[in-house]
């Protein structure tokens, strides 16, 4: 149980907070790719770690990321005109490259040297995997741009979505980290989800409610392992790579199912985009596997129409089917297995009371995040920071048995590396 004042240590994330001065030393998710379609785009607004923020692609296809409002009157950027290489606000006409420097100021004489001494805070930003990244902490300290398993793959092996969860990251996050609630808010819907179907793994899920944990610190954050009876011989091991600040990857079913993957990323304290990936490191995804992720399926979620806000929600009480409860169609009367977790993750509450909770053996491996989040604070001027460097992100998690005597870190081995071009073991 974490004090009050742990709490909140760990759940602000603004530009004047700790954690917030922690998550700016790493590149972030910003946006998809595919909202900034191509140059001279609609500028898109864009809330970051409690920053307001405009995002926009210039007229070479360079990619800024600004304060959204202009250093002269405050206006809005967002309705400003996006041409010739820059974002011209739409009040008096100052005009903004990627960096943030004002190259023209047009409502001043054609001499005047004013427009040299004007920056807009500015970001910068890089493309990867279909993902537009940013970095938002000290030029001097910015790592090399993350090479995460999935940002390294072809368009056709990975499928990257984003959905708004109404509740502050670090909930969001745990739950990512939390795997025994895989047999309970899950329990009716692993065979029929076509990211888990037709593996041996279910059935374990299933007969072992009471998973065993053990938890080791890795180079980049923790490795979580998860323990169920299997036979006389073995235990079923699910382990999970939690890679800081918020990135999670899921325990994969089966060598024939794509992997999964999410990040967490504040939006502010109340809200956070939940970031799911799946990815093949071997082959492309096939049109069936898209088809499903497209249409929300598995991780991935349907969207009121125009925005990347779910379907079901907390207005719609998430499209609870009582009837489908009792029928045991799904465990919670809630389909699908993201707004499965989402929904009662946002039940806590924007910011959960964690003064109020009683953690078991089950939690160990979120009692160690903690832990860590908090023991991390204390170094922030360090150049090196858990999960920042490449090295640390090129890992994996699996889903393995092991004899009963053998040490789940020391069996999976190799299982938990990343080797490029190789595939995964799972079972």
């Amino acid at each position: 149980m974490l004090t009050r004042d742990q709490n909140t240590l760990l759940v602000q994330t603004g530009p004047d907070t700790p954690m917030g001065r922690l998550f700016r030393r790493y590149w972030i998710p910003a946006l998809l790719a595919e909202e900034l379609p191509g140059p001279d785009c609609d500028p898109v607004r864009v809330k970051l770690l409690g920053e307001q923020l405009i995002a926009f692609r210039d007229s070479e296809g360079r990619i800024g990321l600004l304060d959204e409002f202009c250093s002269h009157r405050t206006a809005s950027l967002y309705f400003g005109r996006n041409e010739e290489c820059g974002l011209r606000c739409a009040y008096h006409g100052w005009k903004y490259d990627v960096e943030g420097n004002c190259v023209d100021m047009p409502s001043e004489p054609a001499n005047s040297k004013f427009k040299s001494r004007i920056k807009q805070k500015a970001y910068p930003c890089v493309e990867r995997g279909g993902v537009i990244w940013t970095y938002m902490g000290p030029p001097e300290l910015k790592p090399e741009v993350p090479e995460l398993e999935w940002a390294m793959l072809g368009d056709g092996q990975r499928f990257v979505s984003k959905r708004l969860q109404e509740s502050n990251y670090l909930q969001a996050m745990e739950g990512g980290i939390d795997s025994s609630h895989v047999s309970f808010a899950h329990r009716f819907n692993l065979d029929d989800d076509p990211m888990h179907s037709g593996t041996e793994g279910n059935k374990y899920l299933k007969a072992d409610t009471r998973p065993k944990f053990e938890v080791a610190e890795s180079d980049g954050g923790l490795v979580i392992g998860a323990r169920r009876n299997a036979n006389d011989e073995e235990y079923y091991w699910r382990i999970t790579q939690w890679i800081m600040p918020w990135y999670t990857i899921i325990p994969p079913f089966g060598t024939h199912n794509p992997l999964g993957g999410h990040a967490w990323v504040p939006i502010d304290d109340t809200t956070c985009w939940a970031w799911s990936i799946n990815y093949h490191p071997t082959r492309e995804l096939r049109e069936d596997e898209l088809a499903a992720m497209q249409n929300g399926d598995g991780i991935h979620s349907k969207y009121v129409p125009g925005t990347y806000r779910p379907l079901a929600n907390k207005d719609n009480d998430y499209l609870m089917d009582r009837e489908a409860q009792r029928q045991k169609k799904t465990f919670s009367g809630i389909e699908g297995i993201s707004a499965q977790d989402f929904s009662l993750q946002e039940s806590m509450g924007a910011i959960c009371d964690r003064t109020k909770e009683r953690l078991g053996t089950s939690d160990a491996g979120i009692i160690l995040a903690r832990r860590r989040l908090l023991a991390v604070l204390d170094n922030l001027e360090d150049e090196s920071l858990p999960g920042l460097e490449t090295e640390h992100q090129r890992v994996r998690s699996t889903s393995i048995l092991l004899p009963k005597a053998t040490p789940f870190k020391e069996g999976a081995g190799e299982a938990l590396h990343m080797v490029e071009g190789e595939d995964f073991v799972s079972i």
